[in-house]
């Protein structure tokens, strides 16, 4: 009898060890994890935009002029970083810098856009998430205030990637997005350019080598070297990287013609294993050449870094297709590239380090 109890009691005292053992398996690394999780450091943010590349010769913008684009790409910037700083997502920080550009007439998006062989505007653009590759985009839109919104609404808010014409503006209404007047976005500036494209029966792109955008002089130059689009890349503190694209297309275009800018991996691309990129230029070379995805794969499949990628589409196989533009991009590291094969290329970055740069040619 009494040799039951010394078994029952040591049977009893193995199972509280039992006990205490499966407690230290299952519990406390669970909390360590816990505890590891909540004190690893946020991500460094970072962000760059553009505003169009092409054939921009220094000797063409007066000082005042080149003032007043690196003024307002700052703003953008600024604007987009202080969200990053708060804590808001990269997806937050492209738009809100694009609507900084898209608010401005000084660029080729939104407000500034130009107009169409019938003096009529046809705007797109594009957003993407490279956390879940989610993407929304519209094209030829004329009423919408901020077309970039109206991507993020569609990324957001429908099971859709791409919408346009009035099908969009009617579903950016319904959203609650501004839709505005035509007469919103006809600057003077932009009749006048169109009126000398119509007299040469060229379609056009923007940022000609012989006008700035604030006191017009003639166009003339090569038709062929105007490039005009806004666009953002972002990294925010939980490492997501997105990238947003906006423009009014080129001047006296005609048949609803659509370029890039809304076609994702062409203009606009975003993957978290790889990179975010944003492309300005000729439109069509972008598309055959399927600019944005061909950096990110580039850097997917073959193990290359940002700087190799993105400098060898734009500066090597982009140029020996003759195509013309650059894009701006930023890898998961937060680290920024921004090829070009113009002669300029409107654009700027807030590093990591949270240094701003603005830069033109």
């Amino acid at each position: 009898m009494l040799l039951r109890r010394v078994i029952s009691v040591s049977s009893f005292k193995n199972k509280i060890s039992y006990m205490k053992y499966l407690l230290l398996v299952v519990f406390i690394p669970t909390v360590i994890f816990s505890q590891s999780t909540q004190q690893q450091p946020p991500h460094a943010i970072a962000i760059a935009v553009h505003g169009g590349a092409g054939s921009l010769k220094k000797l063409n913008l007066t000082p005042e002029q080149e003032k007043a684009y690196k003024d307002t790409l700052a703003i953008a910037l600024q604007t987009g970083y202080n969200l990053l700083k708060q804590g808001k997502t990269s997806v937050d920080a492209v738009e809100a810098s694009v609507n900084v550009l898209e608010n401005c007439t000084l660029f080729n998006a939104g407000r500034g856009a130009v107009l169409t062989h019938n003096g009529t505007i046809e705007m797109d653009a594009a957003i993407m998430n490279g956390r879940n590759s989610k993407a929304g985009a519209i094209a030829q839109v004329k009423t919408i205030k901020n077309p970039v919104s109206a991507a993020r609404k569609v990324m957001d808010s429908s099971k859709f990637v791409l919408m346009a014409g009035k099908g969009a503006e009617e579903f950016a209404a319904l959203q609650g997005l501004q839709i505005v007047d035509t007469s919103y976005f006809f600057t003077p500036y932009r009749r006048v350019q169109l009126q000398k494209a119509l007299l040469g029966d060229t379609a056009v792109l923007d940022h000609s080598d012989t006008t700035g955008m604030i006191a017009p002089a003639d166009i003339t130059g090569n038709p062929n070297d105007k490039f005009g689009t806004v666009g953002c890349v972002a990294i925010d503190k939980y490492g997501n990287l997105a990238a947003a694209t906006s423009t009014g297309g080129i001047v006296n275009k005609e048949y609803g013609r659509i370029g890039d800018s809304p076609l994702i991996g062409c203009g606009t691309y975003a993957n978290n294993k790889t990179c975010a990129v944003s492309c300005t230029g000729r439109g069509e070379d972008f598309i055959r050449h399927v600019v944005a995805y061909d950096i990110s794969s580039l850097m997917q499949y073959r193990i290359i870094n940002l700087h190799d990628a993105a400098n060898y589409v734009i500066k090597e196989k982009l140029t020996k297709a003759g195509g013309r533009g650059g894009c701006i991009a930023i890898d998961k590291n937060g680290h920024i590239e921004m090829p070009f094969n113009t002669e300029g290329m409107f654009r700027g970055y807030i590093n990591t380090k949270g240094q701003m740069v603005v830069s033109i040619y």
